[in-house]
């Protein structure tokens, strides 16, 4: 009886080459172009935000466009670095202690959101301490323009067909090529649309309709919590990682326990958040 629902349950799988272009031994993947592309986003938007003197608090800018030129690079660093000693330390530690070599191996996959978020947070920490600027206004305009790279990496994942979700019967559901025989949920997608699309239009609308660069930590604050909670829903569809499982009773996962703090720093980012003095 499954076998004959299959065809009817199942959406095919788009088949979709995860190598963008190779050039002999050179191979540029969609996986990686997602995270040039979310960087360089947030780069422009970041620096568009720095330019519009109207969404600051008594319009004055608490960084200049150059500022975040010279802050790219350490983003880039930050997220490269902490996503991927972040998906060493909490999802794989075992495996690349006995083969470290692999730790190197960037382009086979393995990055955490939550170790790079914990880069770029000590990047712009001592940036901004170098370069004399508020912290918490650099992680707003920095956080404002991130879920788009989200959405786009998200994307890549389901072209990869990996971090598939769990069985489904529902009409959007897809067999995944290395995820068995049963319509899996395209919880890639799921993520693709929480942390991307919806997340970028909450935080457009705190930006560019409530004025919150007014109050420098809440926008940060928002996307820390958002994505959380984000994470935590669509955790619920997701298969967790092979070589951790499930955590307890078959339901909690190592993301939700990473991203629960989150969310609880984020309400606590939001609900300190104020408006700097005149200088």
């Amino acid at each position: 009886m499954t076998e004959l629902l299959l065809p009817l349950a199942a959406l095919p799988f788009p088949d979709i080459d995860p190598v963008l272009i190779s050039i002999g031994p050179l191979a540029i993947h969609w996986y990686g172009l997602g995270y040039v592309v979310g960087i360089l986003f947030a780069w422009w938007y970041s620096r568009r935000l720095a330019s519009t003197p109207r969404l600051w608090a008594h319009h004055t800018p608490a960084m200049t466009p150059e500022h975040l030129d010279d802050f790219v690079v350490w983003a880039a660093v930050g997220v490269v670095a902490g996503g991927r000693i972040g998906y060493i330390l909490f999802y794989d530690f075992a495996r690349y202690i006995a083969n470290p070599l692999d730790m190197l191996a960037i382009w086979e996959g393995g990055m955490s959101f939550h170790g790079g978020l914990l880069g770029v947070i000590l990047a712009m920490i001592l940036f901004a301490r170098r370069r004399q600027i508020n912290t918490w206004s650099l992680f707003d305009v920095v956080a404002a323009g991130v879920p788009v790279g989200l959405g786009l990496v998200r994307v890549t994942n389901f072209v990869n067909s990996e971090l598939w979700g769990r069985p489904a019967d529902v009409p959007w559901a897809f067999v995944f090529p290395n995820g068995g025989p049963e319509p899996r949920h395209p919880s890639q997608l799921y993520e693709a649309s929480l942390e991307g699309i919806v997340l970028f239009l909450v935080l457009v609308w705190l930006v560019w309709g409530l004025k919150k660069l007014k109050t420098p930590g809440f926008i940060g604050g928002a996307f820390i919590c958002g994505y959380g909670l984000s994470r935590i829903i669509v955790e619920f569809f997701r298969v967790p990682d092979p070589q951790l499982g499930y955590l307890l009773g078959g339901w909690l996962t190592m993301g939700m326990v990473l991203s629960l703090p989150m969310v609880l720093a984020g309400i606590w980012a939001m609900a300190t958040a104020k408006q700097p003095a005149a200088r």
